[in-house]
C-alpha cells in the first residue's frame, strides 16, 4: 500500500510538472511568434523608431482586444453548438444564437475601429503596408505549419 501511495504521488507530481512545462512552452511559443511578427511588420512597414514608439502600444492594445473578441466568439459558438447537440429549447438556442451574433459583431467592430486608431499614428500608406504585412505574415505561418502528407 505504501508503494502505491508513493507511486501515486510521483505520478501526480510528474503530471503537474508536465502541465506546468506545457503552459510555459505555450507562452514561450506565443511570445516567439509575436516577436517574429513585430520584426516582420516593422520591416514590411518601414516605420521609423519614432513611429514604432507611438505605433506598437496602439497595436498591442488592439491585438489584446482582438484576442478577447475571438475568445468570446469561440466561447459563444461552443455554447451554441452544445445547446444544439443537446436538443435544448428554441428559446435557449435563440438566446445563445443572439450571443454568438453579438460576439461576431463585436469582433467586426474592433477591426473597423482599429484603422481609426492606427491612422492617428501612421500614414495611410504605412497603414496599408500594415494590413498587407499582417496577411503576408499569416500566410507565412500557415506555410510553416503545413506538413505535406500523402496525396489522395
Amino acid at each position: 500500500m505504501k508503494k502505491f501511495i508513493i507511486l501515486s504521488f510521483f505520478l501526480s507530481a510528474l503530471v503537474l510538472t508536465s502541465a506546468h512545462a506545457a503552459n510555459n512552452s505555450q507562452g514561450d511559443w506565443k511570445q516567439r511568434i509575436m516577436s517574429e511578427k513585430i520584426a516582420f511588420l516593422t520591416m514590411e512597414m518601414g516605420i521609423t523608431p519614432e513611429e514604432a514608439q507611438a505605433f506598437w502600444p496602439v497595436y498591442n492594445q488592439v491585438d489584446k482586444e482582438r484576442d478577447e473578441a475571438v475568445r468570446k466568439v469561440f466561447q459563444s459558438f461552443k455554447a451554441l453548438e452544445d445547446a444544439v447537440s443537446a436538443g435544448k429549447s428554441e428559446k435557449e438556442i435563440s438566446k445563445l444564437l443572439d450571443a454568438y451574433q453579438d460576439a461576431l459583431k463585436q469582433q467586426a467592430n474592433i477591426e473597423s475601429q482599429a484603422s481609426a486608431k492606427y491612422e492617428k499614428v501612421l500614414s495611410v500608406t504605412k497603414l496599408a503596408k500594415l494590413y498587407v504585412g499582417e496577411e503576408k505574415f499569416r500566410r507565412l505561418q500557415v506555410r510553416r505549419l503545413h506538413v505535406p502528407g500523402p496525396r489522395q
